[in-house]
């Protein structure tokens, strides 16, 4: 019987491994054999989560005629694979990629580090914050004692608890945008409401367009969902959306659904104007593409480096109807990645749509946090939780930029006034070695390719404003050390040595 469960094709292989840069060779130093080139590209991937364990592999003729190598070559590559662990093949069955006994599986994803592991690790994986004391218990709090009428029912809101639609349809409408309570459901996070969003309005091989880069954990989910992603690339630094490439790709792709962050984007901090958030809804709305639009960020601006300069409108106030945007928000990044509540906003038919298709998914939203969100709604403990979350989040930022412009003078990146994130070009060196070898020095970062389609963005490491103080300093300078080992070629099945781990 067969041990795999996925498979790849020679071609998308190839396009993977031609997207790698390679380790930079230092003076004297001579480049390895292509055998070995090959395996320690196939072995990236690997422990990158973009081949996923037990992927079959493509035969040897298939992978050389698509990478222009002899058949000689892969088959050295694949050998050397097997002796190392990563490869494990059965005649007539193949062969398909494994891990060494003892190693962890790679993460697909960007799971949060375990926290047994945090005393040895500084993690610059997961863009979230610890609780905003004491509101998290404040919170829990007020929600316990709202309880009781509750726990007389059945629990099970499908749509929501009706006080917390209310509070959420009230504050869109503070903003300029009038919103009925018809118009939100409540889930559980954003992930959950963009899983709902794709299964209501996007089949198996249907076309999403998506910023590149963009969120790798929704990139993840929407192949999970068997879409076809159309990456449309940001503009340069901070600006924003490249209108001229979205309205080609709406006109000619005609995709679907378009998936976007239009307040400081994840992962680069980019935030779109006014003038960018209306052409795109008037393009969406020409081609017949449902925007969903992340909001996860907007509540994270920072008013001190901006002048005190206003935030754009949201997207959906440029769609009076209802027509074309769906708008999905979140507790998780502006208070607690623990607090799992999100919601969407749309036209009452689609609330109705995604709430009766929530049957065959998960019911409903636990009570007790939804009580606990709207007990920090109602009372003025979110904005007095945001505010602190706000100035957390500039004095991590802050401290971490100045520590990585010390330390790592060549990395390139542009500030953003909010958010959780830095994009960071790392040098010229590869974002998927200096994970790896990163891991091996004590500081976990993911590299750029999570967060592209195909490969993209191998130069960049996404750096979140999670840490702060001597601890930023402490993730610099072991960053440091990780781009140094890459300097020196290791990272290709080499020890590192034990001083450099803290």
């Amino acid at each position: 019987m067969a041990q795999w469960t996925s498979a790849i094709g020679s071609t998308q292989l190839a396009r993977l491994l031609t997207s790698q840069q390679p380790r930079p060779a230092g003076p004297g130093t001579r480049r390895p054999p292509a055998y070995r080139a090959l395996a320690d590209g196939i072995r990236l991937l690997v422990l990158e989560g973009r081949v996923p364990v037990a992927t079959r592999l493509p035969a040897e003729r298939e992978l050389a005629q698509a990478l222009s190598v002899s058949r000689t070559t892969v088959a050295a590559a694949y050998e050397a694979l097997r002796g190392e662990g990563f490869l494990e093949s059965r005649r007539g069955a193949g062969s398909w990629t494994a891990v060494p006994a003892g190693n962890p599986l790679p993460a697909r994803g960007l799971e949060p580090l375990p926290p047994e592991a945090l005393g040895s690790m500084i993690d610059l994986g997961t863009a979230a914050l610890p609780a905003p004391e004491p509101w998290l218990t404040r919170a829990v709090q007020g929600a316990l004692e709202e309880l009781p009428p509750y726990a007389h029912t059945h629990g099970d809101y499908p749509a929501g608890l009706p006080a917390l639609r209310t509070m959420i349809a009230e504050r869109y409408t503070a903003h300029g945008i009038p919103t009925m309570p018809e118009q939100i459901m409540v889930t559980t996070g954003a992930m959950g409401a963009i899983d709902a969003i794709c299964h209501l309005f996007a089949g198996r091989g249907e076309r999403v367009a998506v910023e590149s880069p963009s969120y790798a954990n929704i990139l993840q989910l929407m192949r999970e969902a068997g879409l076809r992603l159309v990456p449309v690339a940001m503009a340069d630094g901070l600006q924003g959306w490249d209108l001229d490439r979205w309205r080609q790709v709406l006109r000619e792709a005609a995709p679907r659904l378009a998936y976007v962050v239009a307040d400081f984007h994840n992962p680069t901090g980019a935030l779109a104007d006014e003038e960018q958030r209306r052409s795109l809804v008037d393009s969406a709305r020409a081609a017949g593409t449902v925007l969903v639009v992340d909001e996860t960020m907007t509540e994270l601006h920072f008013d001190g480096d901006s002048g005190g300069a206003a935030m754009p409108r949201r997207v959906c106030a440029f769609d009076p109807a209802g027509s074309t945007v769906i708008t999905v928000g979140s507790a998780s990044k502006a208070f607690w990645a623990g607090m799992r509540i999100g919601w969407v906003r749309a036209a009452p038919d689609v609330i109705r749509s995604l709430v009766a298709a929530r049957a065959y998914a998960d019911l409903g939203t636990p009570v007790l946090e939804q009580l606990a969100v709207n007990w920090l709604l109602n009372t003025g403990g979110w904005e007095e939780a945001v505010a602190l979350r706000r100035a957390q989040a500039l004095g991590n930022r802050d401290a971490l930029v100045t520590a990585v412009r010390r330390e790592l003078p060549d990395w390139e990146f542009d500030v953003p006034n909010g958010g959780l994130t830095l994009w960071v070009k790392a040098g010229g060196l590869s974002g998927s070695r200096l994970a790896e070898l990163g891991e091996r020095v004590g500081v976990r970062v993911p590299s750029g390719p999570r967060f592209g389609v195909d490969g993209a963005f191998e130069g960049y490491v996404r750096l979140p404003f999670t840490v702060g103080g001597a601890v930023a300093d402490e993730a610099a300078a072991r960053l440091a050390a990780a781009a140094q080992l890459v300097r020196d070629g290791q990272g290709a099945g080499g020890d590192v040595p034990r001083t450099l781990i803290a």
